[in-house]
C-alpha cells in the first residue's frame, strides 16, 4: 500500500507475527526515474526478517527493465508488475490498473521484464478496467509469460473499493494459471480468510487494507490453520497497537502537524464502527495535537474488552 508499507510498517508488523511474503511500495518508473531512496531503505533494512518483493509502476519497457536490473541487485526474492492501483493520477499515465486499458502493451511488458527478470516475476491485476468481463483475455496474456504468481484484486478498476468481490473470477484463474494465484479483496478476519479460499481455490491471501486495522490477522490466520486458537484482541490492544503505529511511524523530524495527519491517515482504517455511531471517528476527525487524538482513544479503547468483530468487518 502506497505510503503505508514502508519499513517502519513492516517492523510494526512483524511484531504481531506478519506475513510471509511483504511487498514493497511501488517503484514509480518511467525514464528519468530512479528507484526511491525510502523504498531501497525499507529493502536494505527489512525489518521483517521475511522474503521482500519488490513492486514496480509504470508503463516504459526500457525503463522498467533498467528498473528491474537495479533492484535485482539487493535482497529481494523477486520483481511484482503492479496492475491493481485505481487512482485516477495513476490511470491516466497508463500505469497500474490503467494499463487493463492496453493488453497489447501488457502483453510486451511482460515478455520484456520476463526475460530481464532472473528472480521470481510475479504480476498483481484487477479483473480488468471497465468491466470483469475483460478478465479471460487478461489471463490468457499471463498465461502465455510464465510468471511465477499471479495476484488478483477481485474488483475492476472502476469499481474501486465497492463492496462486491468478484471471487469467481479469482477461481477462474486458479483454475487456468499454472503458477500459484493469489486471492486479494475483503480478507478482513479468519472467517473471512477461509470463506475465500474456500471459495476461490487460490493458493494465498494478500492483505493490505485489513491488516492497518488488524495487525495481528496474519497469525490469527496462521494458528486457525494449524488447529491452534486464535488471539482474540480487546480494545486495549488495539490501543497498545495505535501507540506502538506512533512511535515506530512517526519520527522526531515530523511536526507534530505532521505525526497527527498520519496518524489520523492509519486511524481512518481503525476507526470505523467503534464506538457506537462511528462516534470514535466523529470525536477523532477535529482533533488538531497529539494529546487531542490520544485523548480520544482512551476515551474509546481503555477497557480489556473484546473488540466488536461484527462491526469491525461490517465497517471494511
Amino acid at each position: 500500500m502506497q505510503d503505508v508499507t514502508d519499513a517502519p510498517f513492516w517492523r510494526v508488523m512483524a511484531r504481531y507475527g506478519g506475513p510471509d511474503v511483504y511487498y514493497t511500495e511501488y517503484f514509480r518508473v518511467h525514464p528519468d526515474s530512479r528507484p526511491e531512496r525510502h523504498i531501497l531503505a525499507a529493502i536494505d533494512e527489512n525489518p521483517s526478517g521475511r522474503p521482500v518483493i519488490a513492486q514496480m509502476i509504470g508503463q516504459d519497457i526500457p525503463s522498467l527493465v533498467r528498473t528491474a536490473g537495479w533492484l535485482q541487485k539487493r535482497a529481494i526474492a523477486g520483481i511484482d508488475l503492479n496492475l491493481g492501483c485505481p487512482a485516477p493520477i495513476v490511470c491516466r499515465k497508463e500505469a497500474g490498473g490503467g494499463l487493463l486499458r492496453n493488453p497489447p502493451k501488457i502483453d510486451a511488458i511482460l515478455r520484456g521484464l520476463r526475460a530481464a527478470v532472473h528472480l521470481h516475476f510475479t504480476v498483481k491485476t484487477r479483473l480488468g478496467y471497465d468491466r470483469p468481463e475483460e478478465f479471460p483475455a487478461l489471463l490468457e496474456i499471463f498465461r502465455a509469460h510464465a510468471i511465477d504468481a499471479l495476484t488478483v484484486h477481485g474488483r475492476t478498476v472502476r469499481e474501486m473499493y465497492g463492496p462486491v468481490v468478484h471471487y469467481d473470477a479469482i477461481a477462474q484463474a486458479a483454475r487456468a494459471m499454472t503458477c500459484p494465484v493469489f486471492a486479494n479483496g475483503n480478507v478482513r478476519d479468519v472467517a473471512s480468510a477461509r470463506n475465500i479460499a474456500d471459495l476461490t481455490g487460490a493458493a494465498g491471501l494478500m492483505i493490505g487494507r485489513g491488516a492497518i486495522r488488524r495487525p495481528w490477522i496474519f497469525q490469527q490466520i496462521r494458528d486457525a490453520a494449524e488447529g491452534r486458537e486464535p488471539f482474540a484482541p480487546t480494545r486495549r490492544d488495539l490501543r497498545e497497537y495505535i501507540d506502538l503505529l506512533h512511535r515506530e511511524t512517526c519520527g522526531s523530524a515530523l511536526r507534530e502537524e505532521g505525526q497527527v495527519g498520519k496518524m489520523k491517515k492509519y486511524l481512518g482504517h481503525i476507526a470505523p464502527g467503534l464506538g457506537g455511531d462511528d462516534m470514535f471517528w466523529r470525536e477523532l476527525r477535529p482533533a488538531l495535537t497529539l494529546r487531542e487524538l490520544f485523548a480520544v482513544c482512551d476515551r474509546h479503547l481503555a477497557e480489556a474488552v473484546p473488540l466488536d468483530a461484527r462491526a469491525l468487518v461490517a465497517a471494511l
